[in-house]
């Protein structure tokens, strides 16, 4: 019988490696990388899915970090954390400081957009609604990696 693996063994898997492309390096990094970068986020600092692809690519010597691998070990990392704090787990990676480039939430971590907006609140970051949830004056708070 398969037992389902758990979200940290499916972070846990991943290999990063250094890709040659035509236009200069690309990395596509580790879930681990990913993880880590996050978890460098104290709270009342936020960063952008672009800041934590800068970090991983000078990090790594590449020129950038892939953008959809990066995206999909954001969601890994999120849901490992979440699975953690179900478990009774203290310390957990902040995932809900992991913001959009333009300060919006991400609706497809765990709690939604209304989760990470529920606990963004609570380290007091002010937030607007409309279309999208957003964080108001988000670039003064991004966390330097």
């Amino acid at each position: 019988m398969r037992t389902r693996k758990s979200w940290r063994e499916k972070l846990e898997n991943a290999k990063g490696k250094v890709v040659p492309m035509p236009n200069g390096t690309l990395f596509v990094p580790r879930g681990l990388d990913v993880d880590a970068a996050i978890r460098r986020v104290k709270t009342g600092q936020l960063v952008t899915q672009a800041q934590i692809r800068a970090h991983l690519a000078l990090k790594a010597g590449a020129d950038q970090a892939c953008p959809i691998t990066t995206g999909i070990f954001v969601r890994l990392s999120a849901e490992a954390a979440a699975e953690e704090e179900l478990a009774g787990k203290q310390r957990i990676t902040p995932f809900w400081r992991v913001i959009r480039d333009d300060g919006s939430l991400l609706e497809k971590l765990p709690g939604g957009a209304e989760g990470q907006a529920a606990r963004l609140a609570s380290e007091g970051q002010q937030l607007v609604r409309g279309k999208k949830i957003k964080v108001v004056e988000f670039k003064s708070c991004l966390a330097r990696l």
